[in-house]
């Protein structure tokens, strides 16, 4: 990356910079033309797991609201974006569980999910916690954690305590995350800094969507909640490895965050749970 850019960067997303601005419908926007994308992909799999998501998606933004289907009078990219959903729609419908061969594959990796997930917690005398599948599972399931532990008290074991902690440790940490976090509007998008990672403006909007939204947490809000609370967290998964350990570098809380994560066993698509002793 040329040095002004990197320079500039780091000018606009330092640590002393302020909290990320609010969330702008914008981003939201940008992250369904991400999933929209997908829908191309050559990888059968991937098509129907983006289909689902994105319904998913638009169910959860319109629950309250008008209709997610842009008007006609609405600029082209709406209607764009419009006449994807109903792609996605249609993709859904297509491999919906009457195609015998679709549903069996799903149950067989269901099944071989959910018992290497059980193998795993018992080895580690552990047991499944479940947690809402809304949106925010990763960070209820890491507050859960936080507050078996004492990390953090009763009234602040919420997603929201977990998702500002993840929001501000990744807004005041940028050279960690941006790295890993590509442009949504690719590499030749505009604003887009050389390598394809986010652009300033993008890098906001990330935080503050992760801050103040529904958006799904993954891998880089996993560190950033280890990394901010110093305590390692493991997540016991249904493929090798089995459990993917996210140290914090500097560790100063007695214990251990244990999390699964389902890429099967749940109807709605990725999941996370909190794992707690067995007694």
């Amino acid at each position: 990356m040329p040095g002004s850019k990197r320079n500039k960067l780091k000018k606009v997303l330092s640590p002393q910079s302020p909290p990320p601005p609010p969330a702008d419908p914008a981003a939201d926007a940008d992250l369904m033309d991400d999933l929209f994308a997908q829908l191309d992909s050559k990888d059968a799999v991937v098509q129907q797991e983006t289909a689902q998501v994105i319904q998913q998606v638009q169910l959860n933004q319109s629950t309250g609201t008008q209709d997610s289907v842009p008007p006609p009078s609405q600029k082209p990219k709406d209607r764009h974006r419009a006449r994807l959903a109903r792609k996605a729609a249609a993709l859904v419908d297509s491999l919906s569980p009457e195609d015998p061969n679709h549903a069996a594959q799903m149950e067989k990796e269901t099944e071989e999910e959910r018992a290497a997930i059980t193998k795993t917690c018992k080895q580690l005398k552990l047991h499944i916690k479940e947690i809402n599948p809304d949106g925010h599972c990763l960070f209820s399931s890491i507050a859960d954690q936080l507050h078996l532990l004492g990390i953090i008290p009763p009234e602040q074991a919420s997603y929201q305590t977990t998702r500002h902690a993840a929001s501000q440790y990744i807004f005041t940490h940028p050279d960690d995350f941006l790295p890993f976090l590509p442009s949504l509007e690719g590499e030749d998008g505009t604003g887009a800094m050389d390598t394809g990672m986010m652009s300033p403006r993008e890098f906001e909007q990330y935080c503050a969507s992760i801050r103040d939204t529904g958006i799904w947490g993954g891998e880089p809000e996993i560190l950033a909640l280890s990394r901010a609370f110093r305590v390692p967290v493991h997540v016991v998964q249904g493929t090798a490895p089995y459990v993917v350990v996210h140290e914090p570098g500097v560790v100063d809380k007695k214990g251990i965050v244990y999390i699964s994560y389902h890429r099967r066993m749940y109807g709605l698509g990725e999941h996370y749970n909190s794992l707690r002793p067995t007694i």
